[in-house]
């Protein structure tokens, strides 16, 4: 509920399909299918001490023949990165299944197969109030895998007053220090000056046949 996203931000799509190709023992398909994703984070109640829960990406695998027979290959879901940088995470799926040898026929020959009604299943459901969640009797068989590589941003408006507070810190200290320099050349200057005027009036108080005589031998 703390999270939203621009009303033309497109929240689901399908990618194209792809041919596997086998390497090793395994069946890989190289989608190299993009996507841009925006939300907004707007925190609640801050006197609640529990973490935000992060947005949570669902996918659906699905497979198509040369008969033009689909079937649902897996479900699985990716918690999106909440640390910024380069992730590259891979996912496991599964499907459900019904049990029998005349199920897995009509999977084979006729296609299709058991699909979830509401996808956030895969989690916890959209509909669920209670607090404990209980999957007993529901059938499922791990299938593959789903490599995703996410490049994330994120932007706040606290980062830049805190890099602002940083710079105006910075130019602060470079003002005093370099005040403290000038103040520094100007204790020198009157020092100086100050000695140069008691040099002055000692050169004043002394008799005249002295100076003379002082300044023919130097």
């Amino acid at each position: 509920p703390e999270w939203s996203s621009p009303a033309f931000q497109q929240l689901s799509g399908v990618t194209q399909t792809c041919a596997t190709k086998t390497v090793g023992w395994d069946d890989v398909a190289y989608f190299c299918y993009p996507f841009t994703l925006d939300v907004i984070f707007t925190p609640g109640d801050e006197s609640e001490d529990s973490l935000p829960q992060w947005p949570v990406l669902y996918f659906e695998v699905l497979s198509l023949d040369f008969w033009q027979r689909y079937r649902v290959e897996g479900y699985g879901s990716l918690v999106l990165p909440a640390s910024p940088g380069l992730h590259m995470l891979t996912i496991p799926t599964w499907r459900p299944v019904e049990l029998g040898t005349v199920a897995e026929l009509r999977r084979f020959f006729i296609g299709g197969s058991p699909e979830l009604e509401d996808i956030t299943y895969v989690r916890i459901p959209s509909t669920f109030k209670g607090e404990r969640l209980s999957r007993l009797g529901f059938r499922t068989e791990t299938t593959g895998s789903v490599t995703f590589r996410l490049y994330c941003l994120q932007q706040s408006k606290a980062f830049l007053e805190t890099n602002a507070l940083r710079q105006h810190r910075q130019s602060v200290l470079d003002r005093l220090g370099g005040f403290s320099q000038q103040t520094s050349v100007y204790n020198v200057l009157e020092a100086f000056q100050r000695a140069r005027r008691r040099m002055q009036e000692a050169r004043k108080s002394l008799p005249q046949d002295l100076i003379s005589t002082s300044a023919s031998t130097v």
